[in-house]
């Protein structure tokens, strides 16, 4: 058979999905399996972009105050003079934004008979600026008073605990055990002169700020204290930039950067994610596999013109492509469809959440519970690229066997009773 329109596997199965002979329900299931895979693709797209956002929110959140890196000492008595040196050595390497000092000390915090655990840093104010956003965080006081005196600068959400503000003493504990293991606690009064919020319990709940010397005062030269923090010019890139400056650190040094701080965040994260998106993909399959209802039907309807194609030369193989075309047509119809409306929907998730909010009176991110009041989104376009190739696979696996089907039909057999 030499058709005019070449192949014709190609053109008999585009006309079979513009064809308006076919039976309402045939059409209608079409019709159906098109938004069905249009509508999971979409889900998956909208899912996923709004975790990205989530996963981002609490990534900013969490490096706030944290930096990007933090090299500390190993053992109690290790050289902490070198850190200087090191400072400097590591403010010249590429990739490196900023670097500065701080002493870290698990502390409790006391006010009357309010008492609450803490990280307790001491930090040189005109260095920090260059390592953490803690500066542009302060929501009472300024950064800078710290610089000088027994001053601190706690989370509202641990000075709420302890009731204190601007302007309140609180007692700051260290816990300690002398040479012959007897309890010793280090104890220093401090004024607070700020607050700051970053918006994550981990930060708000726990962290206290502190100058240097007063920090160094409580750490009673326990060189495990102190250290330096490290900003990148790319916070995605840390651990390779940690990786490359690891060879400059001397033994009795560790360098780690923030994935491994908080691994269990994002790891978390990352588990939800991916669980996520196999659900949401096994919706995209159910949808895909309407597929092959609709295309059973129709391989029935069309017994009579698969026979006469049969007997006018086509091959098995073209008749198996002439349905695997029109399966795969509707199947990437639905997937652009998805893909549209998955990119509009996340693209604008906020405004349509906030005029949902409005209109029903709800709302999707308790102010009073959460942090995070608008869901935020971000559109990757390798996943975009990955959710879509998932769902044409699965259209090609949904129409490849009522395709293998039409080709085992017997000309002879489909003939038999009709008359022309």
């Amino acid at each position: 058979i030499r058709p005019m329109f070449q192949p014709l596997s190609l053109f008999v199965g585009l006309r079979y999905v513009r064809s308006r002979a076919q039976k309402f329900f045939v059409s209608f299931l079409t019709w159906i399996a098109a938004i069905g895979v249009g509508s999971g693709v979409a889900a998956l797209i909208v899912v996923l972009s709004v975790m990205n956002g989530f996963e981002n929110d609490i990534r900013d959140r969490l490096v706030a105050l944290s930096a990007h890196a933090r090299l500390q000492p190993l053992a109690a008595g290790a050289d902490v003079g070198a850190l200087a040196a090191l400072a400097a050595t590591f403010r010249k390497q590429a990739g490196v934004a900023g670097v500065a000092p701080f002493v870290e000390l698990e502390a409790i915090a006391v006010n009357g008979a309010e008492s609450q655990p803490l990280m307790l840093l001491g930090i040189d104010p005109a260095q920090e600026v260059a390592v953490s956003d803690l500066s542009g965080a302060v929501r009472a006081g300024r950064l800078q008073d710290l610089a000088q005196g027994d001053h601190i600068v706690l989370g509202v959400l641990l000075a709420d605990r302890l009731a204190v503000g601007p302007g309140d003493s609180i007692m700051i504990l260290v816990p300690a055990v002398d040479a012959a293991g007897v309890p010793s606690p280090r104890l220093r009064q401090f004024e607070v002169v700020g607050l700051f919020e970053v918006g994550a319990q981990e930060s708000d709940a726990v962290f206290a700020y502190t100058n240097l010397d007063a920090a160094r005062a409580l750490s009673d030269g326990d060189a495990r204290t102190a250290g330096l923090r490290l900003r990148f010019d790319e916070v995605l890139q840390a651990p390779q930039r940690a990786a490359a400056l690891r060879g400059l650190v001397p033994a009795g040094f560790e360098l780690r950067d923030w994935t491994q701080d908080h691994a269990n965040y994002f790891r978390a994260i990352r588990i939800e994610k991916t669980m996520m998106g196999l659900i949401l993909l096994l919706i995209v399959a159910i949808a895909a596999f309407n597929l092959v209802s609709m295309l059973v039907m129709v391989v029935n309807d069309k017994r009579t013109d698969i026979a006469i194609l049969r007997t006018m030369g086509a091959t098995a193989t073209t008749v198996q492509k002439i349905f695997l075309t029109q399966g795969l047509v509707i199947g990437w119809a639905g997937v652009l469809l998805g893909v549209v409306t998955g990119l509009l929907v996340a693209g604008n998730v906020a405004v349509i959440a906030g005029n949902l909010e409005r209109w029903f009176h709800f709302e999707f991110l308790d102010s009073s519970v959460y942090y995070v009041t608008q869901l935020p989104s971000e559109i990757r376009p390798a996943q975009i690229l990955l959710v879509a190739l998932l769902a044409l696979a699965l259209s090609l696996l949904a129409a490849w066997w009522p395709s293998r089907r039409a080709a085992w039909v017997a000309p002879a057999d489909a003939l038999r009773y009709e008359r022309f």
